[in-house]
């Protein structure tokens, strides 16, 4: 199986070759969060999980960007989009809004949702298909909206 840690090593190393001193930054960065969560919990990451942790420091970067951005500090949210884009090379291809949409409405008819009330059980069906390949946040907001219709 393809691992997508070994991927991430392979870059860095391509990285060091070419002297991208800011991809490498961030790849590193990356690495050390991986290896935390392995020594932490004793495991090997499977490529499941190492999504899970990238999507989890995709959401960290834009936090820090509207932060930034309501601070008036946009030099700092530059670097953190900057940040984002290279972490994004390694997350599974991202959903259109289209195909959210679509998955959204299958999922609603799927769990017999009704109101606002059975949100959970949409977020429920849609997590696992969705993590790493769209932004839950956007998710959660789309399903409000479609079970308050």
């Amino acid at each position: 199986m393809d691992l997508l840690t070994d991927r991430i090593k392979d870059d860095m190393k391509a990285s060091m070759k070419a002297g991208d001193k800011v991809r490498l930054g961030v790849i590193r960065l990356i690495l050390a969060a991986l290896k935390q969560v392995e020594v932490d919990e004793r495991i090997v990451l499977d490529n499941e999980r190492v999504i899970q942790i990238l999507d989890k420091m995709l959401k960290q970067r834009r936090e820090s960007i509207r932060q930034y951005t309501e601070a008036g500090r946009n030099d700092l949210a530059a670097i953190e989009e900057g940040e984002i884009l290279v972490i994004q090379d390694f997350m599974p291809q991202a959903l259109d809004d289209e195909e959210i949409d679509a998955m959204i409405s299958e999922a609603v008819s799927m769990s017999g949702a009704k109101s606002v009330k059975d949100m959970g059980k949409v977020m429920a069906l849609l997590k696992a298909k969705m993590q790493g390949r769209a932004d839950m946040s956007v998710v959660s907001a789309k399903i409000k909206t479609a079970l308050a219709g």
